[in-house]
């Protein structure tokens, strides 16, 4: 376990092993099945999650019933309502399992610990936390100016094998379309 999370780190911040090993004592590993919840609206985000296998998404659910997808993670990818996680409030969004995973949590405790115990931990929070908002600012920029076909190269080329993993109609719902 830990093994593609410690690579995703290791790519944009190699850590020594004793650096590893410490990080290591505050992960905590769990194992979902697929349709099984990691986080529920209106509860709050206790946990940054990264995805060893397996996929998740997070969305949210309009007045209508309408599912509305805002991410995918899949191997190496981190998935949260940092919204929640960050400020205690209540979540906006529901996080469940597309298929059976497993995943590495880090607790908000665990987090703020790693922050003043590890400084290339805070290095690579920050450098995560800045590649998310600009995914996020690309994705809201996508959706209001991008034809459909360029958004779904866009989603293609961010997950590569998504279309082969997830159902027609959430990869719509993730797109702003009607399948």
């Amino acid at each position: 376990m830990y093994e593609v999370f410690f690579q995703k780190f290791n790519e944009k911040v190699p850590l020594l092993a004793e650096e590893e090993s410490l990080i290591q004592q505050y992960l905590t590993p769990k194992k979902m099945r697929r349709k099984q919840y990691l986080l529920q609206e209106g509860d709050v985000c206790k946990a940054i999650t990264f995805v060893e296998k397996g996929a998740l998404r997070a969305y949210s659910v309009d007045d209508a019933g309408s599912e509305h997808i805002m991410q995918f993670a899949l191997e190496g990818w981190t998935i949260a309502d940092l919204y929640s996680f960050l400020t205690g409030e209540p979540a906006t969004y529901n996080i469940d399992a597309l298929e059976d995973a497993e995943l590495v949590l880090i607790s908000h405790a665990a987090h703020e610990e790693l922050l003043k115990k590890v400084p290339k931990y805070e290095t690579y929070t920050r450098l995560q936390i800045t590649g998310a908002y600009i995914a996020m600012q690309k994705r809201i920029n996508s959706i209001i100016s991008l034809p459909a076909e360029e958004r779904y190269g866009n989603l293609t080329s961010m997950y590569p094998n998504i279309v082969q993993r997830v159902p027609q109609h959430m990869i719509a719902s993730y797109m702003g379309l009607t399948p």
